[in-house]
């Protein structure tokens, strides 16, 4: 049990670690940044959708059998919150500023709140498992952290504040989610803890479908396919090597 914590809480700072540098990377190295994220984005879209097809999803079912239902819960649940937020806060705030920058800015860092719980999660089941959901996640926050940078620095917010807001919501919130829920999570059952890794799985797999590959299709990038296709081989060569 004390390894599986200080795993989560060392892939969650990680996470945690990159958002930072691509905030930063996107604050001092703005071109850069702009030129070669949407490869982090392929690659990571590659990695998260891959290993819970091949890996975390199989897992859920042997523990849970309902895990079916937890799955495409999951991925509603998801789905509804996004709509939410876009439909009932962006679209009707009284300030445009709510739109651009400070909305997102919550549902970014309530994304990456529920990041924690999905490696307290994961690692809580097996290394193997903590250590393939890591590997796609870790990959996007990169992308993320300069996404939440640029839609404040957009909205009117200096450049320090802008730094600031995203660090928090984009970056701290990972392993303050970890944390938040390790106790509860290391002290369920296999079927609860089946449940709650289908629900994970089901939220990994819109975050890769609804958010991270429809970025892809936009760039007209000669190499986005390959960076998804690389995400994918990797995975595959993981899940292969077990």
């Amino acid at each position: 049990m004390l390894s599986s914590f200080w795993s989560a809480l060392g892939a969650s700072v990680s996470a945690a670690l990159v958002t930072l540098v691509g905030i930063y990377t996107i604050r001092h190295f703005e071109d850069w940044g702009r030129k070669y994220s949407i490869y982090f984005v392929c690659f990571a879209a590659g990695v998260l959708i891959s290993v819970s097809f091949l890996h975390i999803i199989p897992k859920a079912f042997e523990m849970n059998t309902n895990a079916p239902v937890y799955l495409l819960g999951g991925f509603a649940l998801l789905h509804l919150f996004n709509r939410f937020i876009t439909a009932f806060v962006c679209e009707r705030g009284v300030n445009p500023n709510f739109g651009i920058g400070l909305v997102p800015m919550i549902g970014i860092g309530f994304h990456s709140f529920i990041d924690g719980f999905v490696y307290s999660i994961t690692f809580s089941v097996s290394m193997f498992t903590g250590v393939l959901a890591t590997a796609g996640m870790v990959l996007h926050e990169f992308p993320e952290g300069i996404i939440t940078y640029l839609l404040l620095l957009r909205s009117g917010f200096s450049e320090r504040k802008s730094f600031l807001l995203a660090f928090y919501a984009a970056s701290i919130t990972t392993p303050l989610g970890m944390l938040v829920s390790y106790p509860f999570i290391s002290q369920t059952n296999t079927s609860l803890l089946g449940a709650l890794l289908a629900l994970s799985a089901g939220a990994l797999v819109y975050v890769g479908a609804t958010h991270l590959l429809p970025q892809a299709d936009k760039e007209p990038r000669e190499y986005t396919l390959h960076a998804l296709g690389a995400g994918i081989l990797v995975s595959v060569l993981i899940v292969l090597s077990k």
